[in-house]
């Protein structure tokens, strides 16, 4: 994702903030007819208290709507901080065209025709100086469409094959899949957890919001009955579009299935947990690309970095390639920071950012609202 010129097009600033809730992730832009070239790449760590409040919304609990404004003035402020160190390595008498903030999900309703992703982006403006763009999600929704997944369109833009039927994989807290055919077909959709119910379960079992290197999965067995119980979700057979979130795969969900899998037999033990939810997201992850025929899987995200669910996705997905998208020149750890700084790149285009094929809307819409800066 480095064309030749560095010189040429506007900068754009994208922030991502995902399900996990692990990091701000922020990257410095250049968009040029080439393509998108990362200028820098940050990524910081939450404050634990802003942390826990965010998690603490994602579930009904008392007061929502004043904690939520708070947390969304804490978010954008700890949003413009990660903006203050990607300005450092701002161009000489550069200016950044606006800022693509994802804001971080605490509802997504396709159902119900809503997602609310907590950003307060006047503030962010006013704080950086520069235009921001935000809840990107809500116009494909009102379009009848999921509002996720929206990174297939910037996948086939930077990542596409003219040769070779490649997936697109970001193992974040839940798993999405870009699934790019050389005849310039786009399809992709959700395919359920991936990080989510493995950091919800180290937390619990190891004290850490981590599995630090798959340690605690590649010390258990999968169990086989636990398994079954998890792949009975209603969602993993749906067709897309589809999109998921915590508000299915959360501690309720997976409680429910452990104590089924324990009125049967002994329970597993905590590694064996945590090796079966590795399993969950690698299976699901597998089926879907080779349900696709896939040559080649190129896999993105915090996931990308868990050895256990690299390997057992190389050794479920049949003939394909599995990489990440390190190979393809974009470090698997900035493409979704990317991915918003394109989106805000179309906003400002006024060129749309869904694909109605992944998201099911009823055609192409222009995302995300504008918040205009004081530079």
């Amino acid at each position: 994702m480095s064309p030749p010129d560095r010189h040429r097009g506007p900068l754009y600033l994208g922030l991502m903030s995902g399900t996990s809730l692990d990091a701000i992730d922020g990257a410095l832009v250049r968009w040029s007819p080439e393509g998108p070239d990362t200028l820098a790449f940050t990524s910081q760590a939450f404050d634990p208290a802003l942390r826990a409040e965010l998690l603490a919304l994602q579930a009904p609990g008392p007061d929502e709507l004043h904690r939520a404004a708070l947390a969304a003035v804490g978010l954008s402020r700890a949003y413009a901080g990660v903006c203050a160190e990607l300005m450092r390595h701002l161009p000489q008498r550069s200016v950044v065209a606006a800022i693509g903030a994802h804001g971080q999900t605490v509802r997504h309703r396709p159902d119900a025709d809503y997602t609310l992703q907590l950003l307060n982006g006047a503030l962010l403006a006013e704080l950086t100086g520069w235009p921001v763009v935000c809840d990107f999600r809500s116009a494909d929704i009102a379009a009848g469409g999921q509002g996720a997944p929206l990174v297939p369109a910037f996948h086939a833009r930077v990542f596409g094959s003219a040769v070779q039927r490649r997936a697109i994989v970001n193992l974040g807290g839940i798993a999405n899949v870009s699934l790019l055919s050389p005849s310039g077909d786009i399809s992709g959709f959700d395919t359920g957890p991936a990080n989510v119910l493995m950091d919800l379960w180290a937390s619990r079992s190891l004290g850490h919001p981590l599995d630090t290197d798959g340690k605690l999965a590649a010390s258990g067995s999968v169990d086989t009955a636990l398994l079954e119980q998890l792949l009975d979700e209603p969602y993993f057979l749906r067709p897309a579009p589809k999109s998921t979130g915590r508000d299915l795969f959360n501690a309720q969900w997976l409680d429910a299935r452990l104590r089924r899998r324990a009125a049967a037999a002994a329970p597993p033990s905590a590694a064996d947990v945590q090796a079966t939810l590795a399993e969950l997201t690698a299976r699901t992850v597998a089926d879907a690309c080779r349900d696709f025929g896939a040559d080649a899987i190129f896999l993105c995200g915090g996931g990308a970095f868990n050895p256990v669910l690299r390997s057992r996705i190389s050794a479920l997905a049949g003939t394909a390639l599995v990489s990440d998208t390190g190979t393809l020149g974009a470090p698997p750890e900035a493409v979704e920071a990317v991915a918003f700084a394109w989106l805000a790149h179309c906003r400002m285009a006024g060129l749309p950012g869904n694909l109605p094929a992944v998201t099911g809307a009823r055609g192409p819409r222009v995302l995300g609202a504008l918040y205009p800066g004081n530079a």
